[in-house]
């Protein structure tokens, strides 16, 4: 009796479990586990995945760039190898191709250091082809220059300077258009009665030292107004080719810059 019951019992349970194996084994197909792709907090690298790149045959990584590959970066590696600062915002910059950030706003010192020396060199042949780059950026410089210096001396004539500079160019603007068969616009105008303007600013440079209301300061005043003059007057006749008719430019650039050497000295 004892063995038929063991084996009737053992037939039993055997049945018994097989029937749970098969009840069960529908839901275990269903179940699919997936690896996590976060590391082991105990290796101190969070943030960092650990995916294997896709190898392609015929192809070979080292370790260093599996590592990049997959997202983490070693403490001494960089992306790129050209050093990145402030100042390259001012250079040619890190990307192929972009202009350094005074081109675009068109700010060239080289431009603005030919122009100033041909302005100090009045005897100097003019190139005709030397306000092909129209820029604004010396002529502000100096009529800051020139309202500083100024203000040093105890005169405050920034919206003299302002009102005489818009409406003098203007004024000009006009006239070189109704005399010159080329024409000219007027930010160009602006800026060769800007560069022009040096020898004044120089001149206010010196009402910081000394006082210009006497003689001295006269006859300062004559020779800045007509090495203005002669210089502007020569920007024009080049450019614009008339060569002919200089002292016709140069009557209405003098009384230009004639009110500024008033600013100075009074």
């Amino acid at each position: 009796m004892s063995v038929l019951f063991d084996q009737s019992s053992g037939s039993y349970y055997g049945q018994h479990h097989q029937q749970q194996q098969q009840q069960q084994s529908p839901n275990s197909d269903n179940l699919q586990f997936y690896q996590s792709e976060y590391p082991d907090p105990s290796s101190g690298h969070y943030g960092a995945t650990l995916r294997q790149p896709a190898h392609h045959p015929g192809t070979t990584m080292s370790p260093a760039q599996e590592l990049g590959y997959a997202g983490y970066h070693q403490p001494g590696s960089h992306m790129n190898s050209q050093p990145i600062s402030w100042l390259a915002a001012f250079g040619t910059g890190a990307l192929e191709g972009d202009q350094p950030l005074l081109e675009e706003l068109g700010i060239n010192f080289g431009h603005i250091k030919t122009k100033s020396f041909t302005v100090l060199n009045p005897l100097r042949p003019i190139d005709k082809h030397i306000m092909d780059d129209t820029d604004l950026a010396g002529p502000l410089l100096f009529c800051l220059l020139f309202g500083g210096f100024l203000l040093l001396s105890g005169k405050h004539h920034f919206g003299y300077i302002y009102g005489v500079a818009v409406v003098g160019c203007t004024v000009l603007y006009l006239i070189l258009n109704l005399m010159s068969p080329q024409g000219v616009d007027i930010p160009r105008t602006a800026s060769v009665l800007g560069y022009c303007m040096l020898p004044l600013v120089m001149l206010s440079c010196v009402s910081t030292l000394v006082s210009l209301n006497d003689r001295q300061g006269y006859i300062l005043s004559i020779l800045a107004i007509v090495w203005c003059t002669y210089s502007s007057s020569g920007f024009f006749t080049t450019v614009l080719g008339m060569n002919n008719q200089r002292f016709l430019v140069a009557y209405p650039v003098g009384l230009f810059y004639g009110c500024f050497a008033l600013m100075t000295v009074f």
